[in-house]
């Protein structure tokens, strides 16, 4: 539970730094770059809640 709200709260603070980033520089290539990252950012956090920091096994 706590890797979640820890989690939530960490998105949260990085959507609010880029999303105010963009507010300001509104460049093409920029918007493309951030919303890349914020889907890494998110898959990335899907994938630790589910199987754990090792990863998947393989």
């Amino acid at each position: 539970m706590r890797d979640i709200i820890v989690g939530i709260i960490g998105i949260a603070m990085v959507t609010t730094f880029l999303g105010i980033m963009l507010w300001w520089v509104k460049a093409l290539p920029l918007i493309i770059i951030v919303v890349f990252v914020l889907c890494l950012l998110i898959y990335d956090f899907v994938q630790t809640l589910r199987f754990g920091e090792s990863g998947p096994g393989r």
